[in-house]
């Protein structure tokens, strides 16, 4: 019997969701990112369920910021490039460049394992300061 998997925490940028996905979660928790929407309820702020407050019974008020609409964050176009909006476009993007049609063919993919990539350029961006 298969049992879905959902993945839930930290999500900010569509590159992010990709590499859950090729991890194997058939889904992404994504309350972080929705509520930075400027049609969300909360008006920028989140309330964290991992973070227990008394006074909060779910958790803690964090904000979050608006970085622009639903349709921007999910589908685009984008206003900003750092992958925190056109989730869906990125998605679809990984599963392109990997040859799949589908989040169960994405689970197949090869994962490498490359730590040297948060580091790798800085060196050279702080000299040309480059941020």
């Amino acid at each position: 019997r298969y049992v879905p998997i959902i993945t839930d925490g930290g999500f900010r940028k569509g590159g992010d969701l990709c590499k859950a996905l090729a991890a194997g979660a058939d889904a992404v928790m994504i309350g972080s990112i929705l509520a930075q929407a400027k049609e969300a309820p909360g008006m920028g702020y989140h309330w964290g369920m991992s973070h227990p407050h008394l006074a909060l019974p779910r958790g803690t008020r964090i904000k979050v910021g608006t970085t622009g609409s639903l349709e921007q964050i999910l589908f685009g176009p984008t206003s900003v490039t750092d992958g925190s909006q056109n989730l869906i476009g990125a998605v679809r993007m990984a599963m392109g460049v990997c040859g799949v049609f589908s989040i169960q063919e994405m689970h197949k993919v090869e994962m490498v394992l490359a730590p040297a990539i948060t580091t790798e350029g800085k060196s050279w961006q702080l000299l040309k300061s480059l941020r």
